[in-house]
């Protein structure tokens, strides 16, 4: 199970926001380059960055902070990027810049020739962010909440070729409330692609309950307010994915 910090960036300070509400959102650093780093340096196999400035424009407004973790991680690990990115022009940019994977969101789903696109560009280094509430995608920053259902949405994309799907539950993104199990669950065995479980994460028992599931497709989950808060101990939470991937590899394989 691979657990990805999360660098959400408003204003170019390190965030957290409550249920995507950029009114309700705290700041945990001035400078996220050293929370890069930090990360990092406490076993984090990837960066999960995104620009919600971006998300709500429609175009990367934190460029430069987000150069500066580029530059600091100097390819030690990889880094997905997503918010606002909605052209070739930009995800090429991205790409040549660092960048290992780009999430796109809003405009897959309002421009799935465009994603489609993407996908076959861009072969391996496309994500998908599904974020939904009650089941329903959510767009624009989360500022929108259409009639598409997750799982239906998700189908759709399976044949584009991107490589993972990021599925956000924004009801409990940023509330400490656990992650929806069920609805990640479902998805999972919906589709043939890797899903990356997002929003709710609190505690040390979410994370051994994703780890239960990784064979049905859950492959890995982003760690947002509770590893800032403390509530989650991120370098041991890793080190215990890490021992329990390593006992059900164990136990299916009879070594």
């Amino acid at each position: 199970m691979l657990l990805i910090p999360a660098i959400d960036l408003k204003d170019g300070n390190c965030v957290r926001l409550q249920q995507g509400n950029m009114e309700k959102s705290t700041v945990f650093a001035q400078n996220p380059s050293d929370m890069a780093v930090k990360w990092q340096t406490m076993g984090a196999k990837s960066l999960h960055i995104v620009d919600l400035n971006g998300a709500f424009a429609g175009s990367i407004q934190n460029k430069s902070a987000i150069i500066d973790i580029i530059d600091a991680i100097d390819g030690k690990i990889p880094i997905q990027l997503g918010g606002g990115i909605r052209d070739l022009k930009t995800i090429e940019f991205w790409l040549d810049a660092g960048i290992r994977s780009i999430i796109i969101g809003t405009a897959a789903v309002k421009d799935p020739i465009f994603f489609k696109d993407a996908c076959q560009i861009f072969i391996g280094h496309i994500m998908v962010g599904l974020d939904a509430k009650d089941g329903l995608i959510a767009t624009d920053g989360w500022s929108k909440i259409t009639k598409h259902k997750v799982i239906d949405v998700a189908k759709r994309f399976e044949d584009y070729g991107v490589n993972s799907i990021i599925y956000t539950d924004i009801g409990r993104d940023g509330m400490l409330e656990g992650i929806n199990i069920e609805a990640t669950l479902a998805l999972a065995q919906s589709v043939n692609i890797p899903i990356i479980a997002s929003g709710g994460l609190s505690t040390i028992k979410d994370i051994e309950q994703l780890c239960h599931y990784q064979d049905e497709g859950i492959s890995g989950v982003i760690c947002g307010r509770a590893i800032y808060t403390g509530d989650i101990d991120f370098q041991a939470a890793q080190e215990i994915a890490d021992n329990l991937a390593a006992d059900t590899f164990t136990q299916v394989y009879q070594i």
